[in-house]
């Protein structure tokens, strides 16, 4: 390296962010992701034995995913090649696949594609890498803050190991930014700069798990000090003011509306209406439809509560009309009222068992006769035919109830719970079914 290039590198580095700067440079400072990195770990192995095999590292910004691919490239015995999906066209991809192809030819020498923001190339543009990719010719590397299993060819993803990458915890963020405050050459260590515990931990907790958002926001907490304030010393509400409001984690079309949605009806269901709020504020914050939450809460107060509240669902279709009539943002009341009724009220999925098991009889079994005296009479005809004769009007019996042959079988699909309002049904359903008379042929009840 001339001096020119020394002065050159030495510039960019002082105009870096910390973040950047601090990247770390060998496995030995790479924090985090140690259910595959750790010492004996599957990805520690292929790396210590510079057997790498293609690869799709998965998981939120801020995680190590690029800095874990630049580690690589400083280690491996393979040639290592950069592309960013979002500027890279299908004659970048050509050309490293011809350079890969002449080094395999020339001295044998196998090359690593790394491809950056993966998700962003299309499915034609992917193709264009599976040929080489399954024959060897390329060792591809994959980054994506997407879930691949929703962006990235089948085919890829069959040749590939998926790493899924963890948000960083609390004390991985911790052990970058002490380390960032004391390196003299790469992070503040220059500065003096020093920081209460209290306004680390803060950083480290509302940073995200993002190791370039808790970087950032102490490299501001540092630098936006007074010129008078040296060396700087960074308090918790310096902190605090440095981090400013965290931007939310939420894809209203993607993973991340999934998940939320899913861990909102989890929370209803196993009756926590603080973790139900929580998941509810999340999808308001992250711009999700809220004709679409109205719609999970409804779902829930059936599945989930059905009989043993009936007002639950009741309250549901309220909200979901409220959300038509008055909209974004005032219809939050409503909606938040609603989740938080069906998830303190008493549970019962019976009616859901009972539903699915007539469906599964109805799909596998042979479709049952419409016993005679409950077929249609209306017609002129339906008396020779026998139809309607000998039913039942049950209004024409004391209190509404007649037992008659209703199905032709036995068969018993609902079974009511003794939670809530479910077990005054319970209770007379008991009591009707021991008073049933024998009707019908009788294969053994059915059950979920």
């Amino acid at each position: 390296m001339d001096l020119f290039s020394e002065q050159r590198d030495a510039a960019l580095r002082h105009v870096q962010p910390l973040a950047v700067r601090m990247r770390p440079r060998t496995l030995d400072e790479f924090v985090g992701q140690e259910e595959f990195l750790g010492p004996g770990k599957l990805l520690r192995r292929l790396l210590d034995a510079d057997r790498l095999t293609s690869a799709i590292f998965h998981g939120p910004p801020g995680t190590g995913k690029t800095t874990l691919a630049e580690i690589i490239a400083a280690r491996t015995q393979a040639a290592f090649e950069t592309l960013h999906a979002a500027e890279a066209s299908v004659k970048d991809v050509r050309k490293a696949i011809e350079a890969a192809t002449g080094r395999l030819a020339a001295d044998g020498q196998r090359t690593v594609l790394f491809l950056d923001e993966m998700h962003r190339f299309n499915r034609a543009q992917q193709d264009v890498l599976l040929r080489d990719v399954e024959s060897g010719v390329l060792i591809l590397i994959g980054a994506t803050t997407e879930n691949p299993f929703f962006t990235v060819n089948s085919p890829l993803i069959s040749r590939s190991q998926v790493f899924q990458f963890q948000s960083l915890t609390p004390d991985n963020l911790l052990l970058l930014l002490r380390r960032a405050l004391a390196d003299g050459e790469r992070g503040l260590g220059q500065t003096g700069a020093t920081c209460d515990e209290d306004a680390l931990r803060f950083i480290a907790e509302h940073a995200d798990g993002d190791a370039r958002r808790a970087l950032a926001g102490l490299e501001v907490a540092v630098l936006s000090q007074p010129h008078e304030a040296r060396p700087p010393h960074v308090t918790l509400e310096v902190a605090a003011e440095s981090l400013q409001r965290k931007a939310i984690p939420y894809d209203a079309a993607g993973d991340t509306h999934y998940d939320v949605a899913s861990a909102f009806i989890k929370s209803m269901r196993g009756s926590d209406p603080d973790a139900a709020l929580y998941w509810l504020a999340r999808m308001m914050e992250g711009g999700e439809d809220p004709r679409f939450i109205a719609r999970r809460i409804a779902i829930c107060a059936s599945e989930d509560v059905g009989n043993a509240d009936p007002q639950a669902v009741v309250v549901a279709a309220a909200a979901a009309q409220i959300t038509q009539l008055v909209g974004w943002p005032e219809c939050q009341y409503a909606l938040a009222q609603a989740a938080v009724y069906v998830a303190c009220t008493a549970k019962s999925n019976a009616v859901t068992k009972a539903i699915g098991a007539a469906r599964e009889e109805v799909r596998n079994q042979p479709a049952l006769p419409v016993p005679a005296h409950l077929r249609d009479a209306s017609y002129s005809g339906a008396a020779r035919l026998g139809h309607g004769a000998g039913y039942r009007y049950p209004h024409d019996f004391p209190g509404g109830v007649v037992e008659q042959d209703y199905l032709g079988v036995v068969r018993q699909y609902y079974n009511p719970t003794d939670h809530g309002e479910e077990a005054r049904l319970a209770a007379l359903l008991r009591a009707r079914r021991a008073a049933r008379p024998a009707s019908g042929s009788d294969d053994g009840p059915r059950q979920p």
